[in-house]
């Protein structure tokens, strides 16, 4: 690592993302304990504003804790299946190639394609970005030694932060378009809402381009002068471990170790994934059949073709389970906040609130905000929308707000303080081997221009 005698302008900022990641280290607790911190607060509020008494608020919350299976299933898929496909051979010899791209002499443009990469991918899928963008850093850092290792990270977690609540595997416009869905079953919304009107629409595609154009601009700016660079240095690069598949044997010793290794079997499923998925396409519509769970088949198949024999591909798979662990068992407890929502007034009551102090010029701004900040305690989109949803569509429909416009803006607004908030990043870290203080720096100079640009967009987004 290169040392510099005098502090770069960045350093306060620095300084300041490592203090805000060690308040947060400190005072915020793991992911389960804040659940039950909010089952609890949401509990007492059902007690004084709900309408029930002890027992009906229990009631309520066991009412709601199974209720959310199908969904938390589905998150979890988006996870495994882009961490599958990220440790496929095709996407390892990828992202190879693509370290090679920047001219090594000009670490910037390292910085540049890895935060491309980053918001790009986790537009089609967030786990495959979270994992793949990792990789790639590994890749770069490894073909391009003068990049500022922590400032290539911080690009790499970019995408989890300003893209992939806007892209293809956006757990709320994904879920709304879903027929069936918990919100139509609740009374929530009384029909799906397309992509064409959340994804796919005018507003949201120019508002990625622009938060692509600059952020990526701001990162490659940041890069330091290279007696300040942080550099890979030969210990750390030698701890630095992609996940390699399992060696395939030379002879087979029984038919099962035979039919374990067998190409043919991921061709004949991937066919007739592929097949069932372009059906849907063409009887329902490309928008209509970006579902949660069309997304997830093709992730899960794509995952299968890319890691070709069946045993490769379950070893992926064990891997990739380590990492939705958190999912599995916090879902069913924000089940029980939904429960508490739902099966009292308390829904009613948050939703005059939000009237109260909204108009139909500011209610989706308020909204932004408060999804932000809300994100920094429950930092999964999913779960966060089962909580929030029972009273910001009420209050968007009171306001005359049209329910897409309010999705897409919890959608942005969750995603807007996932870039300080260290969650997602533990898996990554794990492989980049920091810690999240030592990016912290970068990603709050990003954050404060990501915050004026989607402020003023959803300031304008009543009006569109």
């Amino acid at each position: 690592m290169a040392n510099g005698n005098k502090k770069s302008g960045l350093d306060f900022l620095k300084d300041w993302g490592g203090g805000l990641t060690s308040w947060t280290e400190r005072w915020i607790p793991d992911a389960l304990v804040i659940v039950w911190i909010l089952t609890i607060v949401t509990f007492i509020m059902a007690l004084l504003w709900g309408g029930v008494g002890l027992a009906g608020a229990v009631q309520a919350w066991g009412k709601g804790f199974w209720v959310l299976l199908q969904f938390a299933m589905q998150m979890c898929l988006i996870m495994m299946t882009g961490y599958i496909v990220a440790c496929s051979p095709p996407l390892r010899w990828l992202l190879n190639g693509l370290s090679g791209w920047p001219n090594k002499e000009r670490p910037w443009q390292a910085i540049m394609v890895m935060a491309l990469f980053s918001m790009i991918i986790a537009w089609f899928n967030w786990g495959l970005s979270l994992i793949g963008s990792a990789m790639l850093a590994l890749y770069i850092a490894k073909n391009n030694p003068k990049v500022d290792y922590r400032l290539l990270v911080a690009s790499a977690y970019l995408g989890l932060g300003c893209t992939w609540h806007a892209g293809l595997s956006a757990s709320a416009p994904l879920l709304v378009n879903t027929p069936d869905n918990f919100l139509i079953k609740g009374g929530y919304l009384t029909e799906t809402i397309s992509t064409t009107a959340t994804i796919f629409s005018p507003f949201n595609l120019i508002l990625l381009i622009i938060v692509l154009v600059v952020v990526t601009a701001l990162m490659a700016l940041m890069h330091p002068s290279e007696e300040k660079t942080f550099k890979v240095t030969p210990e750390l690069m030698d701890r630095l471990k992609l996940y390699e598949a399992p060696p395939r044997p030379t002879s087979y010793s029984s038919f099962s170790d035979w039919a374990n290794w067998w190409w043919g079997w991921n061709i004949l499923i991937a066919a007739g994934g592929f097949w069932w998925l372009g059906s849907e396409v063409s009887k329902t519509g490309f928008a209509k059949a970006i579902t949660l769970d069309n997304i997830n088949l093709f992730f899960l198949i794509l995952g299968i073709l890319f890691h070709w024999r069946p045993w490769s591909f379950l070893k992926a798979t064990e891997d990739a389970g380590k990492a939705v662990w958190g999912i599995v068992i916090q879902f069913p407890f924000y089940a029980g906040i939904f429960g508490l929502f739902k099966f009292t007034s308390l829904a009613t009551v948050f939703t005059k609130a939000f009237v109260a102090v909204s108009s139909g010029s500011t209610f989706l701004l308020i909204v932004y905000w408060y999804s932000g900040l809300l994100n920094y305690l429950i930092p999964s989109g999913g779960s966060e929308w089962a909580v929030t949803a029972p009273y910001l569509l009420p209050a968007a429909k009171e306001l005359g707000i049209a329910a897409h416009k309010t999705v897409l803006t919890y959608a942005w607004g969750d995603m807007l303080t996932d870039m300080i908030q260290p969650f997602w990043a533990i898996a990554m870290l794990a492989v980049a081997k920091l810690q999240f203080r030592e990016i912290m720096g970068w990603l709050l100079l990003v954050f404060f221009v990501y915050f004026i640009i989607t402020s003023v967009a959803f300031l304008i987004y009543p009006f569109v």
